[in-house]
């Protein structure tokens, strides 16, 4: 390990955890979190130690079912941070080329040059609804590329990508022996229909998600990688490097959550369903911006058209009480994330401290 990896952090996550409170927070990704005396958990449900060695059987089976997998398809982890770390690092060696989304969550480029990739970008452009160019993919390839790597629903866009243009990067990224990691932590936000993880798009097809994000159950942690057998084996092998056991009262919520996720996803609906209502509203007479509108998700990512981005989260903090992401977590300082996932009341008002910064 070099100096500079010793070094390493995220000054995304640092903000988020240190800088992005607010009394009208449009910062937060995720849905609001979901309140445990609203799940049907008593302390009888609940036990400090358990039979968990590569995985806990019942959360394996609720993982797999939910997936539409086999049980030895499935590597539990701590949330889709850890997700991404484990299936990055049990790929991914120094000088691999990993091709990476560009903007992306500044976290996989993070963790990609920890590992020692050598990381190459593929753009998604406002211009083009942050699609991908299969074209500018095919170009960027090598013999050397080990992954590629993106998100859907894309962060910080929302855009979402379709099985057949997955499927076609899969081909490309398979033609040189790579794999193709999706990161489909907001995924379960389209809702209509219901869309299935690309990981049944082929088998070079390397899944991360959690429960965190499209239901607000951040607390328990739970998160999986979908990959192929062998694969997922030695993820779980690498996993006992970080965490050697697991917490067995979050294992159990888990179960009791996937057990009830039709009603978690319900309330995650219905607060989605007023909070774009109110976006729209916002957007519509938000003539300084100009934004790509995804279907579902929590976010959204416009750019300011004139003046600075800096300013503008600075000024919105200082006089409305209020954040959003600054552009330059994504490597796109005209931009800006809105984040639509928190309370109805506090998410419309947000919106109008937005409006009335925008005016000045």
């Amino acid at each position: 390990m070099n100096a500079n990896t010793r070094a390493m952090a995220s000054s995304y996550l640092e903000w988020a955890k240190l800088r992005s409170q607010a009394t009208y927070n449009l910062a937060t990704s995720g849905i609001m979190g979901y309140p445990l005396s609203t799940l049907p958990v008593t302390i009888a449900d609940l036990e400090i130690n358990g039979p968990t060695v590569y995985g806990y059987a019942p959360l394996q089976e609720r993982l797999a079912s939910k997936c539409g997998v086999s049980t030895d398809c499935v590597v539990a982890a701590n949330g889709t941070s850890m997700a991404n770390h484990l299936a990055m690092a049990a790929v991914i060696s120094p000088g691999d080329e990993v091709l990476v989304e560009m903007p992306t969550y500044g976290l996989l480029l993070e963790v990609a040059s920890y590992l020692g990739a050598e990381i190459r970008r593929f753009d998604r452009k406002l211009e083009n609804d942050f699609q991908i160019d299969l074209d500018e993919i095919k170009s960027k390839l090598t013999l050397k590329t080990r992954l590629i790597v993106l998100t859907n629903l894309h962060n910080p866009s929302g855009a979402f990508l379709d099985e057949a243009t997955l499927t076609r990067i899969g081909e490309m990224a398979a033609s040189v022996g790579a794999l193709m990691m999706v990161d489909e932590v907001y995924l379960d936000m389209v809702s209509h229909p219901p869309v299935r993880s690309s990981f049944h798009l082929g088998d070079n097809f390397l899944i991360t998600n959690s429960l965190t994000k499209a239901y607000g159950l951040s607390g328990i942690r739970c998160g999986w990688i979908l990959a192929q057998p062998d694969l997922a084996k030695r993820i779980w092998r690498l996993s006992d490097l970080f965490n050697g056991s697991t917490v067995h009262a979050a294992e159990l919520i888990s179960v009791i959550a996937l057990d009830n996720l039709e009603q978690v996803g319900e309330r995650a609906r219905d607060l989605l369903g007023t909070n774009r209502a109110a976006l729209d509203g916002f957007l519509d007479q938000a003539g300084k911006l100009e934004v790509f509108r995804p279907v579902g998700g929590t976010v959204v990512f416009p750019r300011l058209k004139e003046g600075s981005v800096d300013e503008l989260c600075q000024r919105l903090r200082t006089q409305y009480e209020t954040t959003v992401v600054p552009g330059h977590f994504f490597e796109m300082p005209e931009h800006f994330r809105i984040g639509i996932g928190g309370d109805t009341t506090m998410t419309a008002t947000g919106l109008r401290q937005l409006t009335q910064a925008l005016k000045l």
